[in-house]
Parts: structure tokens; C-alpha cells; sequence
């Protein structure tokens, strides 16, 4: 092997060796590039947060009945309380509306309608019945969204006194179960509703709640009824 064929054959094997070489840091850099996006697009844990940021986080406000626990068969209609009012299919007429202070509420086409006194299914009769001068077929849902006409207040020693929603058939244990249950002094033999006549005088009926837990005098454990006040000393 002469000089020339020496020298080539040292370049040719000097070419490969850089060659491989600059493939092996390729590889190697695309290696981390890859390592570095899966670390990136991993998901970070939250961190814990301190005593002090757990004590600032407001509390959930307590749930109270709402419209959607009405009684649609029962309840009656009162001054005040919003009505959900449906007309499938015509949107013009559906919508929500209170009853005014007379009683009455007003629609398109059918102009005024008495609703005090009625419950929520006799009032979509009602309305369905008015509806067939102008509709075919009209298909009426009416929803008491809010029975502000009923309600009852409960003070003195219990976890949260005020004024709650008489949506349902309710008692005056209910009551009390749903104002939290009493404080450490309450003077539970000693609870009584105060509850306005007809004629505007105010009667006391009295509540003894060891009693009505042992199943004694279950008749003073009345049905509330709106404007009800239970008064816990």
C-alpha cells in the first residue's frame, strides 16, 4: 500500500469516526429535549394549604327549603309568592311572576287570574282552560319558585334563629331540627308558638320537647302554619 492509499484510507476511517460521534450527541440532545417537555407537561401537585388559609376560606352558607320542595297538590297560593309559569312551546306567555297584593296575577291573552287560594295545579288548570280560546292543546306547569307568603320565624336558644320558608307540612320538631337544634341553655320543656287568630289576637301553645321525643303529647307537636313563631327561652 503505497502513501496515498495510506493517507486515504486514514481519512476515510478518521470521517467515520466523527461522523458516528456527531450522531451520538444527536441523540443524546434529542434525548433531553424529550425528558424535558414530559417533565414540563406533568401535572404539578397543589400545594397544601396553611392552617391560616383553611381559617380564611368562608364557610358554606346553611341550606334552607327552597321552592322546589312545594307541595304542588297542597300548597295554597299566597300574596307575594313567585310563581314559575310554563307554556310549552310559547315563550311569550311563560315567564315568572309574582301574585300582587289582590291576589291575582296577569298573562297575555287572558288578562287577570285569580291565583290566591288555589294550589299550584289548580291554577295551571285554570290556565290551561283560558288558554284553549286562543292555543290547541296548551300544555300549562306552574311551579311556586318561591312561597314567600309562607313562612314561619323561630328565635331564642337554637343554632340558627329566623325567618325559614313553609313550603311543606312541617312540625315543630321539623322547625327545630332545621334551625340547627338548641344551644347549651336552652330550656327545652319550656318552648311554645306564638301563633296569630284570625281575628288578630295571639294565642300560646306550648311545646315540651323531652315530651314529644318519648312520643308523649303528641298533639302539641302542631302542623306549623305561615306566620308560625316557636320561641325557644
Amino acid at each position: 500500500m503505497n502513501n496515498v492509499e495510506r493517507k486515504s484510507r486514514e481519512g476515510e476511517m478518521s470521517l467515520r469516526k466523527w461522523k458516528g460521534g456527531r450522531w451520538v450527541v444527536i441523540v443524546s440532545a434529542f434525548t433531553m429535549v424529550l425528558a424535558s417537555a414530559a417533565a414540563q407537561d406533568a401535572p404539578k401537585p397543589s400545594p397544601s394549604a396553611t392552617p391560616a388559609e383553611q381559617a380564611s376560606k368562608p364557610t358554606q352558607p346553611a341550606t334552607v327549603p327552597d321552592g322546589s320542595r312545594v307541595d304542588s297538590k297542597t300548597y295554597v297560593i299566597g300574596e307575594n309568592d313567585i310563581l314559575d309559569i310554563d307554556v310549552w312551546k310559547e315563550k311569550e306567555i311563560s315567564r315568572a311572576i309574582p301574585v300582587r297584593p289582590d291576589g291575582k296575577i296577569s298573562l297575555p291573552l287572558i288578562g287577570e287570574i285569580q291565583a290566591t287560594g288555589m294550589t299550584p295545579l289548580q291554577l295551571q288548570d285554570d290556565i290551561a282552560q283560558r288558554l284553549k280560546a286562543f292555543l290547541a292543546n296548551p300544555q300549562v306547569t306552574v311551579i311556586v319558585s318561591d312561597p314567600r307568603s309562607h313562612h314561619f320565624n323561630i328565635v331564642g336558644e337554637v343554632a340558627k334563629p329566623g325567618t325559614y320558608p313553609l313550603s311543606q307540612s312541617m312540625t315543630v320538631l321539623d322547625a327545630i331540627s332545621l334551625a340547627g337544634g338548641f344551644r347549651d341553655f336552652a330550656k327545652e320543656t319550656k318552648i311554645y308558638v306564638l301563633r296569630t287568630e284570625p281575628g288578630g289576637s295571639q294565642v300560646r301553645l306550648p311545646f315540651n320537647y323531652k315530651d314529644a321525643i318519648k312520643g308523649k303529647k303528641p298533639e302539641n307537636n302542631v302542623l306549623l302554619k305561615p306566620g308560625d313563631t316557636i320561641v325557644v327561652p
